[in-house]
């Protein structure tokens, strides 16, 4: 199986395949490559959509050419969750961030965020940050102010009193409830409009069927995110059994 980088020829032959059809694993098979490379290849550079041999090509040697041996400051963060094959996870980093770039994400952003979802603990330092995922100091800091503007991060001190940065458990209940709020304005600047521009008018009856539809997601949505909210501090029911399951013949403790 040939190593090192993909070459222009490989990414010709990854937008070929992606043309026609096939899946990740035939790519990959026809390179002689893991399925976990392409998948990663395809996702870092745009997705199956958006990909572009001669961009994806420059695109990597760019951030070869930025990258630099970052100083050792301990061991690195841990890039994979219990039991996780290596590739695998990084594929799947890869998926979800492009996923959270395609709900109108900025890439950085979506990178910090999804760095901090996939952590254990649901925190880490502007260094361990900018240590995981090969960028500056600044260039976190800026994808911090970003998510807390949002309401999707949180910082606190440890007792070192160095910042860390948070997601916490109800991360997306928090989410839910800033859209519903969202809607809740639109509903009132659509009725405004209803009375600007004076009731009755083709553009005024369009305006309050919006306030209408809208108005009815907004409370639907913050009923169902309030009767769910205890499933994101609920452990899957027979998770915890089959993990007991599993650790006397495992044999290795934590």
């Amino acid at each position: 199986m040939p190593g090192g980088r993909l070459t222009q020829k490989d990414r010709q032959q990854i937008a070929l395949g992606l043309a026609d059809g096939l899946a990740y694993a035939e790519i990959a098979r026809g390179l002689g490559r893991p399925t976990s490379t392409v998948t990663r290849e395809v996702m870092r550079n745009g997705g199956p959509l958006a990909y572009r041999a001669d961009l994806a090509h420059r695109a990597t040697e760019q951030r070869a050419h930025r990258r630099r041996p970052a100083p050792s400051r301990g061991p690195e963060p841990a890039r994979r969750p219990r039991g996780g094959d290596i590739e695998a996870v990084r594929a799947y980093e890869e998926l979800f961030t492009t996923v959270m770039m395609q709900s109108g994400m900025p890439r950085m952003m979506a990178r910090v965020m999804v760095a901090l979802l996939m952590t254990d603990a649901g925190r880490l330092t502007a260094s361990e940050l900018a240590q995981r995922l090969q960028v500056s100091p600044a260039t976190v800091s800026k994808s911090i102010a970003f998510l807390e503007s949002q309401a999707l991060v949180r910082r606190e001190r440890d007792e070192r009193r160095r910042e860390r940065y948070v997601v916490d458990d109800d991360l997306w209940y928090q989410s839910m409830i800033a859209s519903v709020h969202s809607l809740v304005q639109q509903v009132e600047v659509a009725r405004q409009g209803v009375d600007v521009l004076g009731p009755g008018t083709p553009a005024a009856v369009r305006l309050e069927n919006v306030a209408r539809f809208l108005d009815f997601v907004a409370e639907s949505l913050a009923r169902a995110a309030e009767q769910a909210r205890e499933v994101l501090f609920t452990e899957a029911a027979g998770t915890a059994a089959e993990d007991d399951d599993a650790a006397p013949e495992s044999g290795h403790g934590e």
